[in-house]
């Protein structure tokens, strides 16, 4: 199973183009994946820079014929003329999709700019089983909001797996699969080095699996590589690794390749790809 984790900037490149051809276009040369995470999808904003608005979500449906493709907008605000202005992340998959969740993550009161930030929940049907995929995209100007919202995953983690099945049970309370097994991946806001990262990783008191990181798995003892602002940054900042992969510890076997495209310059995010077996 191969996934893509990628932030694409309302699928913005570096030329100042918004297209999300291209994206769907450099996410098949890179991998073929089965599974696409991406993180800052664009629905009616058209104050973006080089957007016009357009429905990115109907767009990259389009682009992935075959795919199961789900959207959880974390902004959703009045547009004009009783229309929706919504900004939020995408999953499509190759694989068979059972349940959907979209949660709300905290969001604090706060002194400093921020948004509604949300994680979104597909259950597929992998080669090897069942398995919970969580992509999100935490705060960025805020590391209380990011600490909020790094626990609140954690309590979704937990809350998942003790999830109570009734037997016979119809229509929307027919059980289906949740299993423990889960990747979450996405854009944390956060250095490897911040204590955050380290806290989601921490085991659990229930009995839930915990996660590793999935750099760290096959590359013990390397530095996790840039993912931001790798080809377009400000005087002063520099380049920083704030994208990640991770998967609980039953998973860590199946971990075959992670790589970093770092010539991409179809977002301000370089795409991180996961091969599992």
């Amino acid at each position: 199973m191969r996934l893509i984790t990628w932030n694409v900037q309302w699928c913005r490149g570096l030329d100042g183009i918004v297209d999300p051809a291209r994206i769907a276009r450099e996410a098949r040369r890179i991998a073929d994946p089965d599974v696409l995470c991406l993180q800052e999808i664009n629905v009616g904003f058209a104050d973006l820079p080089g957007s016009q608005g357009e429905n990115q979500v109907e767009a990259l449906k389009r682009e992935f014929p075959g795919y199961f493709v789900f959207f959880a907008a974390a902004v959703d605000v009045a547009g004009n003329e009783g229309s929706r202005k919504r900004f939020g992340n995408l999953i499509a998959s190759r694989f068979p999709v059972g349940r959907v969740l979209r949660h709300t993550l905290p969001w604090p009161r706060a002194k400093v700019p921020s948004m509604p930030r949300a994680a979104l929940e597909v259950i597929i049907q992998a080669p090897f089983g069942a398995l919970r995929i969580i992509t999100t995209h935490l705060e960025y100007y805020s590391s209380g909001h990011r600490a909020a919202q790094i626990e609140r995953l954690r309590e979704l983690h937990v809350e998942t797996n003790r999830e109570q099945v009734s037997e016979g049970a119809e229509g929307p309370f027919q059980p289906l699969p949740h299993p423990d097994s889960a990747i979450v991946c996405g854009d944390f806001n956060l250095p490897p080095e911040d204590p955050l990262r380290g806290r989601f990783l921490e085991a659990f008191l229930e009995d839930a699996p915990k996660f590793v990181d999935a750099w760290e798995a096959l590359h013990a003892g390397e530095a996790h590589p840039h993912t931001f602002r790798l080809h377009q940054r400000e005087a002063g900042e520099s380049p920083y690794c704030c994208d990640y992969v991770f998967v609980t510890e039953d998973l860590q076997p199946r971990l075959r390749s992670i790589l970093v495209d770092a010539d991409n310059r179809a977002s301000d995010h370089q795409p991180l790809v996961v091969e599992l077996a």
